[in-house]
């Protein structure tokens, strides 16, 4: 049995930036997706839909505009237009917590930096911090957490991801509305590149902050990634963003 595989970077139109994701296609009469990381299956992933949409219509000629995809959160549209692809997401917005209930956990986050908010989506189990507006961008990018102490720091099973986000420069180009990075050593995952699935948090929280339904987003990690978003009106979410292929072969089993 001979499975095509690709490996894309999504959220990037660079090679080795973004956040790279395998993607194998097997045959079936409609297009049905799942997501897994390292450890675990999980309900929802951006860059991995993202970069199944980018095989189908890069490397097998999808003849449509927009492909569907069945998936644990329903059905799932990607749209290309151009050199972008627009996928439509659900909206998870966060609550507002008390930090005092996170307290062990923020300080393996963030050590002493101020935080000015504490919120968290019970939907997708990531936890929001807001770093104050007095921090500087290198507080958020040098930050240095370690997996397995996040991951001991809270095993309620309320928290499964954590989001660490500040306020971005829309004056400066390319004006990024806001910064973040998310850690889920829970999933196996110590830093995810670019999240999708932590933007449906993210655009619901600095939505409402900023007073606007179009922004554009920044992930800080090492290889980084940029995620056009817009809010709308149903309720959902549109991210959208480019991709880069950087492998193709087959899988022999």
């Amino acid at each position: 049995m001979e499975i095509p595989v690709f490996i894309v970077d999504a959220f990037t139109n660079l090679p080795f930036k973004g956040n790279p994701a395998a993607v194998c296609l097997l045959k079936r009469s409609r297009f049905r997706l799942r997501w897994f990381t390292p450890t675990t299956e999980v309900n929802l992933c951006g860059h991995a839909t993202l970069a199944s949409a980018a095989v189908l219509f890069q490397h097998k000629k999808n003849v449509n505009s927009a492909v569907v995809f069945e998936t644990k959160s329903g059905d799932l549209s990607v749209l290309q237009q151009g050199e972008d692809l627009v996928m439509d997401f659900p909206l998870n917005p966060p609550t507002k917590q008390d930090p005092d209930h996170f307290r062990h956990l923020i300080k393996v986050a963030v050590g002493d930096h101020p935080v000015k908010d504490v919120y968290l989506s019970s939907t997708t189990k990531k936890l929001l911090l807001r770093l104050a507006d007095t921090c500087d961008r290198s507080v958020l990018t040098s930050l240095t957490v370690n997996p397995a102490a996040l991951q001991s720091s809270d095993t309620s099973g309320r928290v499964k991801g954590l989001i660490v986000t500040m306020k971005g420069s829309p004056d400066c180009q390319p004006g990024y509305d806001f910064y973040s990075r998310y850690f889920s050593p829970w999933n196996g995952i110590p830093e995810d590149p670019v999240c999708g699935s932590a933007h449906t948090v993210l655009g619901s929280y600095w939505s409402k902050e900023l007073g606007k339904k179009k922004m554009l987003a920044f992930q800080c990690s090492s290889r980084g990634g940029e995620l056009d978003l817009e809010v709308r009106d149903d309720g959902r979410l549109n991210i959208a963003g480019k991709s880069f292929t950087v492998l193709q072969g087959t899988i022999t089993l």
